[in-house]
């Protein structure tokens, strides 16, 4: 094995730049030493990355291996390739990466302050504070929401034709208008819809500054649309008292000081988590009902265990809800979702900056670099699984977990980072598959495929069709 001295790169180490700002620039030259395409003049490769990301980073590995460098809105990128690097970045045994400074570029307009764009100890402090919207007591109280909204809006999708993301996608901001806010959506409810769309659109906006008429401009006004709705609600809250909701859990929150979180930073927060879930969930949710409608034998499977749970239908012919004590024993239920997070993950990769030297696969990556790890490739590689573009949840029997390369699956991220409401989407999921199996068929036409839009939040082109068939 090379010494430090001897990798590509290392040369660079005595003057290493050390990164104050994800604004900052790395010289030019630092990295010459690595392979890879700066792509089209000024664009780079954003163009190609957008079309078809998962085909872009094939080649890009086939062609220079699992470190190389592309330029794409308007910098430098270093991709690291495997569950090593995924391990490496996330896990970040030794500080070296910022997510502030990685999603700085992408982000920093629409979500700052988020908990994705903090670090370390500033990040430990908030997340601590922020985490008790999801100990038992509010999550009990998640539950109860879920199951009423859930139950009130599938009864609407017996025996039609439908558009199912669209349908989700509303599902899951009203269930989050009540889970999260605890209050119904008033006449705001599309401003805030479309708030949310038109952020997560900017995020990967190749104009990157809000001028009229641009991705980023709609993106920036709809920021400012949602923080003012959340400063005026956390002044509220805090007025008014707390409740069970998320909202008002984090309106109340203190640090480790005894000291509330100031209002702004309430709002971001608020306006990050809202997104993540909202769309993050809407994405991953879908991916699950097309996979299982490809795979009618796992409905079945699915619809048998939450049947011996739930006990089925009552006399009245109705699903009965999933209790909130019931949720771990949807074993089987839980694998296949991981299975879809799997085939889909609804965050492809993940942007990181070094703020120290590192090297890996060879390379001596300079402090300063942007890197990211590649979440959907690794998710289907054949070096950590068998027959990857087979859907096949007892992947995740208990097992096979512990023989397979820990982050090798990481669709929640890892580390001090790892997502903080990955336990909401698991109650939210399994109660929808719950009031769902019960009562219906997920059914799709044969040979059906909707094409995914692969970024940045992965969704179907046509909005998945599909009927769920009454049983």
């Amino acid at each position: 094995m090379a010494s430090v001295a001897e990798l590509p790169g290392s040369s660079d180490l005595a003057q290493d730049f050390v990164p104050k700002h994800w604004g900052e620039k790395l010289p030019d030259d630092a990295l010459d030493h690595i392979p890879g395409e700066a792509g089209w003049p000024i664009v780079g490769n954003t163009f190609r990355m957008l079309a078809n990301p998962h085909g872009f980073a094939r080649h890009m590995i086939e062609t220079y291996g699992p470190v190389y460098k592309g330029k794409a809105f308007g910098g430098w990128n270093v991709a690291l390739v495997g569950a090593d690097a995924n391990e490496l970045v996330l896990f970040d045994r030794d500080k070296i990466f910022s997510s502030e400074q990685g999603w700085g570029p992408v982000l920093d307009q629409l979500f700052p302050r988020g908990l994705m764009l903090m670090d370390f100890e500033h990040h430990r402090v908030d997340r601590r504070a922020l985490s008790i919207a999801f100990k038992p007591g509010p999550m009990r109280h998640y539950s109860g929401s879920l199951n009423r909204g859930i139950a009130q809006e599938i009864v609407k999708w017996a025996d039609r034709p439908m558009k199912f993301y669209p349908a989700i996608k509303q599902l899951t901001l009203d269930l989050a208008a009540d889970s999260f806010i605890g209050i119904p959506w008033g006449p705001e409810a599309d401003k805030i819809n479309t708030a949310f769309v038109d952020m997560v659109q900017a995020s990967v906006a190749p104009v990157r500054k809000p001028l009229p008429f641009t991705k980023m401009k709609c993106g920036v006004d709809g920021r400012a649309f949602l923080v003012d709705f959340f400063t005026k609600e956390t002044i509220r809250r805090r007025e008014e008292g707390g409740g069970q909701d998320m909202f008002s859990q984090f309106a109340t929150a203190t640090r480790e000081d005894g000291s509330m979180l100031p209002v702004d930073q309430v709002a971001d927060h608020m306006n990050f988590l809202m997104m993540a879930a909202h769309d993050t969930i809407t994405s991953s949710a879908t991916s699950l009902i097309y996979l299982l409608a490809k795979n009618p034998e796992w409905q079945d499977k699915l619809r048998q265990e939450i049947i011996a749970v739930t006990g089925g239908l009552d006399a009245q012919g109705n699903p009965r809800p999933l209790d909130y004590d019931d949720i771990g024993k949807l074993e089987l239920t839980e694998m296949a979702f991981k299975e879809a997070l799997r085939f889909i993950p609804p965050v492809p990769s993940l942007p990181r900056r070094a703020l120290k030297s590192f090297e890996y696969g060879g390379y001596r990556i300079p402090a300063g670099a942007m890197v990211g790890i590649a979440i959907h490739y690794v998710h289907h590689s054949p070096e950590y699984w068998d027959e990857p573009e087979k859907f096949d949840p007892m992947r995740f029997t208990p097992e096979k977990v512990k023989a397979r390369h820990k982050y090798a699956w990481v669709p929640f991220g890892g580390g001090a980072h790892m997502c903080l409401g990955l336990h909401f989407a698991y109650l939210q999921v399994k109660i929808l598959m719950a009031r769902i199996l019960q009562q219906y068929s997920i059914e799709i036409e044969e040979g059906y495929d909707p094409k995914w839009q692969p970024w940045p939040i992965p969704q179907p082109k046509d909005g998945l069709k599909v009927t769920f068939k009454k049983l």
